[in-house]
């Protein structure tokens, strides 16, 4: 079987006068706050050649998207293109339900793929096998109330134990500075930031010792009133109190800056992932991978990996990442955003933790797993269990 190069290189060659109509490639992703900058980017492909035409459909988010994937999957009406975030992979891959593209992969010049960060690369891999081309990556942040920390006269904090320090000593009033989600992946950056994991292989390490410390750690915080626990259907009560200075540090995706800004009457500021053993300290990578569902025709496969080069083009990740706020996937990217990191210094901070990344783990059952400690962190920080009791059971269903 030919690989997705070799069929795109053959159907380039075609006079166009001999081509039929351009093959129709659906795109689902769950960019719906940006769709028109994706469609954007699907218009000027399709005026770029002939051969294909990309349809972009908004799917909502990552966690709306999969259950529409599903259903079209049952149904035979599944797209060419999806967009999958990176725990949501590695169940469809190993069920058969993504298409291998190990083969597409290796074709590409090793100049392309040697300028994707390492880890950008692994994060579609499993097994060895290639089954997710990079696109939308994201690191961990502190943002934070910068006028609330110059007022009392406080530095960021870098670490977990400085975050803990300054929260005490800003939580005055009634105001509970840290914003405590109950979210997977910044608790696992958490974890990752003490030379930890979550996962050995596919065994989880829920109740790790380094996991419990960073529960116990945010779990005595909400219990000193110096952390605010949220659920993560309180994104938007959470924004309001951080914007009115109920809160002071709110961990989230450095993506989470475009809407962040906009907070009005408000000094955003942006640092680095606190880190608290330095020189074991990683950081997990966030973002999605672009996946072609199993049974996709060649043609529409084709034109699906020519799409992706396409949004691969350095000018154009540079133009997707000050859209975005995203971090640019390629090392070739970072000198054309030169102008825009002038000004806005905090986002370059933030985005040179990439050399630090690690791909989050690719192990089929870790996204059950994410939900199970999702309500661990909720009932360790409301005070229905400790830490370490909702960790062990966590880790007590996951072996299940």
């Amino acid at each position: 079987m030919r690989s997705l190069v070799s069929l795109l290189t053959l159907t380039l060659l075609v006079p166009a006068s001999a081509q039929a109509a351009p093959v129709r490639v659906e795109f689902w992703h769950a960019m719906t706050g940006v769709k028109d900058t994706v469609a954007t980017y699907a218009r000027d492909f399709n005026r770029s050649q002939s051969t294909y035409e990309v349809v972009p459909v908004a799917q909502g988010n990552y966690r709306e998207l999969l259950p529409k994937l599903q259903a079209a999957q049952k149904a035979g009406r599944a797209p060419a293109l999806v967009q999958l975030e990176f725990t949501q992979f590695p169940a469809l891959a190993a069920a058969g339900q993504l298409t291998d593209l190990t083969r597409t992969v290796d074709a590409l010049p090793d100049a392309l793929k040697n300028d994707f960060y390492p880890a950008v690369w692994r994060a579609g891999e499993m097994g060895g096998r290639t089954y997710g081309l990079p696109w939308n990556v994201s690191v961990p942040v502190l943002m934070f109330n910068a006028r609330i920390l110059e007022n009392a006269e406080q530095k960021v904090p870098d670490t977990w134990a400085d975050l803990e320090r300054v929260s005490r000593a800003l939580a005055t009033g009634g105001r509970r500075p840290l914003v405590v989600a109950a979210d997977a992946w910044t608790f696992e950056a958490n974890v990752l930031s003490r030379g930890g994991t979550l996962s050995s292989g596919r065994e989880p390490r829920l109740n790790s010792p380094d996991a419990a410390e960073a529960l116990t750690q945010l779990a005595r915080m909400s219990a000193a009133g110096h952390a605010q626990p949220r659920t993560l259907n309180e994104a938007t009560r959470a924004a309001i109190d951080f914007a009115r200075g109920q809160n002071v540090f709110v961990l989230a995706s450095v993506a989470n800056w475009t809407d962040a800004r906009r907070l009005p009457l408000f000094k955003l500021g942006v640092a680095p992932f606190p880190c608290e053993k330095p020189g074991a300290c990683t950081v997990p990578l966030g973002g999605a991978t672009l996946a072609v569902p199993r049974g996709t025709p060649a043609t529409e496969q084709a034109g699906a990996a020519a799409f992706w080069q396409y949004l691969s083009a350095p000018d154009r990740l540079a133009n997707w990442v000050q859209v975005t706020a995203y971090a640019p996937a390629r090392r070739a990217a970072v000198p054309l955003l030169d102008g825009w990191y002038a000004k806005n210094p905090q986002l370059r901070a933030a985005h040179a933790q990439m050399n630090r990344a690690v791909p989050r783990p690719t192990t089929p059952e870790y996204a059950a797993w994410t939900v199970l400690l999702e309500d661990a962190m909720q009932k360790a920080t409301t005070g229905k269990l400790s830490a370490r009791a909702a960790l062990d059971e966590a880790q007590r269903q996951a072996q299940r």
